[in-house]
């Protein structure tokens, strides 16, 4: 892969990711999220300044965001791409937001730098969590696989790239921060 330009939409500019500040419980595990789609990052600043004054890290009244830009070149890293929104993908998710669940997986994605795929953003929680209950059929059943990703309109899920070590963290490269007004 040559050099790419990604975007981090935030509450705040975020010039240097740390891993530390990451959450866990995302779709390809904890580390640092970017997409290649700017206008995928700018639509995250509105849910970010709500996360965030949910949970008062700032103020009620602040009505802006920023959308991070970085180049990158993910060369010298080990990169795992999902191709598609398949079974896999949906398997990763879920081990990523469910205890015990396609453990396997989980420990397989964990050995790469950097995971890349569709997005399972806040629109497509819902369904998510029905299928994580078991309310559509037993996990990993191919027709209930099949069932749940028709239903997330993987066509329409835009890219996420999951920066989930140190080494994959040193390659970005900040350009510049972009503030978004609400």
């Amino acid at each position: 892969m040559s050099e790419m330009i990604l975007y981090h939409g935030s509450y705040c500019k975020v010039d240097s990711p740390n891993l530390e500040m990451c959450a866990n419980k995302k779709d390809f595990g904890k580390g640092f999220y970017v997409t290649s789609s700017k206008e995928q990052a700018q639509s995250f600043v509105k849910s970010s300044i709500t996360k965030a004054i949910v949970s008062k890290h700032i103020l009620p009244t602040q009505n802006f965001g920023y959308v991070s830009t970085f180049k990158v070149n993910l060369n010298s890293l080990s990169v795992y791409t999902f191709k598609d929104a398949d079974a896999e993908w949906l398997h990763c998710i879920v081990a990523n937001r469910k205890e015990n669940c396609f453990e396997d997986l989980k420990k397989r994605m964990d050995n790469y730098d950097v995971v890349i795929g569709k997005i399972a953003d806040d629109t497509t929680n819902t369904t998510l969590t029905t299928y994580v209950s078991g309310s559509f059929g037993e996990l990993g059943d191919p027709e209930v696989d099949a069932f749940c990703i028709k239903r997330l309109l993987p066509n329409k899920l835009k890219d996420q790239f999951c920066f989930k070590t140190q080494s994959a963290l040193n390659q970005l490269q900040f350009v510049e921060a972009e503030k978004i007004c609400l």
